[in-house]
């Protein structure tokens, strides 16, 4: 079951998938789905990943599409792993996703590993602010920010566990990709980045709610 939780002037719901929904504006959020992780590791010669990690994403995302009805999506950046790996997505893939953006609102946000894709469609951004809210890809500006780019997990009952992050100010998204790593939240990064009184929000079969693990 979803975990629902307040930013700012904004109701919102964080989904056991790692994926953000916000009913009042119909807006489905995701963040880091490094689409194409496993072409680009190959092309420069690093390890070998099977090559499921772009469909096995975009199911996920189909499914949260499906069961939230958005009429709008924001991609908080690193949607794919570089800008080559976006030219190098197979025509199905490019096909599934182009059907999911049909009809709806669709914000690329820039990120690190790629610019946002240069030919799908939808309107690509450094940063969009909307409803009181500000999505950008790296948290550390103004305003209620909703953010990725650092992966955040936590460590519970022996597992690692993709992890929101929220202090009433900030909301870090975890990782949606299939094949992503993520980012202790123990990490200095994440700790100077959250205030005192921080919830980490773990993903799974339910979202669990609890204080964010400090050094």
């Amino acid at each position: 079951m979803p975990h629902s939780f307040r930013l700012g002037p904004a109701d919102l719901q964080a989904r056991p998938s790692g994926a953000l929904f916000w009913p009042a504006q119909g807006l489905l959020c995701v963040s880091d789905l490094h689409l194409g992780k496993s072409e680009r590791l190959a092309r420069r010669g690093g390890g070998l990943l099977p090559p499921y990690e772009t469909p096995a994403t975009l199911e996920r995302l189909d499914a949260e599409l499906e069961a939230t009805g958005a009429r709008q999506v924001v991609c908080l950046g690193d949607s794919f792993d570089d800008l080559a790996a976006a030219e190098a997505l197979d025509e199905a893939d490019r096909l599934w996703l182009v059907r999911m953006m049909a009809g709806r609102m669709w914000h690329w946000i820039e990120g690190n590993h790629d610019p946002g894709p240069v030919d799908l469609g939808g309107s690509l951004r450094a940063e969009l602010p909307l409803g009181g809210l500000i999505f950008r890809h790296q948290a550390g500006g103004d305003g209620f920010e909703v953010s990725g780019h650092f992966h955040p997990k936590v460590r519970l009952a022996g597992q690692s566990r993709r992890c929101f992050l929220t202090d009433g100010q900030r909301l870090i998204l975890p990782a949606f990709g299939a094949y992503t790593g993520g980012l202790r939240v123990e990490a200095p990064a994440l700790q100077a980045l959250m205030s005192p009184g921080a919830r980490a929000i773990v993903t799974g079969p339910r979202c669990l709610v609890m204080p964010m693990p400090r050094c």
